[in-house]
């Protein structure tokens, strides 16, 4: 394999090392927020949801923050393959009024971004609460004390304060920022949620939506949204500030391995841990768990040898054709990832991989 790497927990590469891979081992998919990075997975995703998956008749839990929820919640739609190229075409394309040299305004972000989920789930809730397969669940931030309600003063204080929090401990950061799970009634999240701060809230059709344009909401970028039906009081950021890479302790699954299309192959905690670099070393928690990731010899193929980041928004500019020339590029260049992994996966022989470290 020249463009995908495979690193694997302990117990998973054994397992993989003996066995290989087959869909009825996969019992959970994660998708981390990222961004734009997200996009370069999307021929995989369509691969994965739209063919290798599909074949078992097991349910698998779909866990996602931030663009991993979107990504997420459009595996479970009809036609998940046609579903994702809409969706990298939706991110790709996307383009918001401002006033020159200035950044659009949050509610106006909010706003559009809103309505394009509403132009792709509207009325569609079901398929997606219904899957026969597949249980979503998605991750939220919900503001507490002053971060309880978005403010001029409030917001840019109380995350100041979780800044603070979480250089003494990520576990101190609950003071100041609770995750907020939206999970799929059916079945309970086979994992547990101790490690930080956490509430459970039933996912309906009526909070679906605002789930997940909550658990994209950038803070500065997009507005928080307020007091979620079923959901405690509060204003909803972001689902990657507490779990950027959904670094959840899926060790403690009683069967099964955890399937992780990532765009790197570390598993960092929060997205304030991105500096805090003894944070980003494996643990056991990530034992049982099969890390797919481009090589850092195809990135530096792809344009401007990086994969596509929020900095090309500002670096673009207002000449969104090439933005969007670029990062299409890259996605039709990311179709290698998912043809590796599926001949990775086709022989049903043991697969090699390297250990999460």
């Amino acid at each position: 394999m020249k463009a995908l790497q495979i690193h694997a927990g302990a117990s998973a590469l054994k397992h993989l090392r003996e066995q290989g891979l087959r869909p009825q081992d996969v019992r959970i998919v994660p998708a981390a927020a990222g961004g734009p990075k997200g996009l370069i997975l999307n021929p995989l995703d369509r691969f994965v949801f739209g063919d290798w998956l599909a074949g078992s008749r097991h349910s698998v839990h779909l866990l996602g923050a931030s663009i991993g929820a979107w990504r997420m919640a459009t595996a479970c739609l009809a036609d998940p393959a046609r579903q994702f190229a809409q969706m990298a075409e939706d991110y790709i394309a996307q383009d918001y009024e401002h006033a020159p040299g200035k950044p659009p305004a949050p509610s106006h972000v909010s706003a559009v971004f809103g309505a394009k989920l509403h132009e792709r789930f509207g009325g569609r809730q079901a398929e997606v609460l219904d899957h026969p397969r597949y249980r979503l669940h998605v991750f939220t931030s919900r503001g507490r004390h002053l971060l309880h309600r978005q403010g001029r003063w409030r917001t840019p204080l109380g995350y100041t304060g979780a800044f603070l929090a979480n250089t003494v401990s990520r576990k101190a950061m609950g003071g100041w920022l609770e995750r907020v799970v939206f999970s799929d009634v059916r079945e309970a999240l086979p994992l547990p949620l101790h490690d930080y701060r956490s509430c459970q809230v039933p996912l309906n059709a009526q909070n679906l939506q605002p789930s997940i344009l909550a658990s994209c909401s950038i803070p500065f970028w997009l507005d928080a949204v307020h007091d979620i039906h079923g959901a405690p009081a509060g204003a909803y950021w972001d689902g990657g500030i507490t779990d950027y890479h959904l670094h959840l302790n899926y060790g403690a699954m009683h069967d099964g391995l955890v399937l992780y299309p990532h765009f790197q192959k570390t598993v960092i905690p929060g997205w304030l841990d991105k500096a805090l670099k003894h944070r980003h070393r494996a643990s056991a928690h990530l034992d049982n768990v099969v890390l797919l990731s481009p090589r850092a010899e195809w990135i530096a193929t792809l344009p401007n040898a990086k994969l596509p980041d929020r900095g090309d928004f500002k670096a673009y500019g207002d000449d969104l054709q090439a933005r969007a020339a670029t990062w299409r590029r890259a996605v039709a260049e990311s179709q290698r990832l998912a043809d590796e992994f599926a001949q990775a996966v086709a022989s049903g022989r043991p697969i090699e991989a390297l250990l999460l470290a």
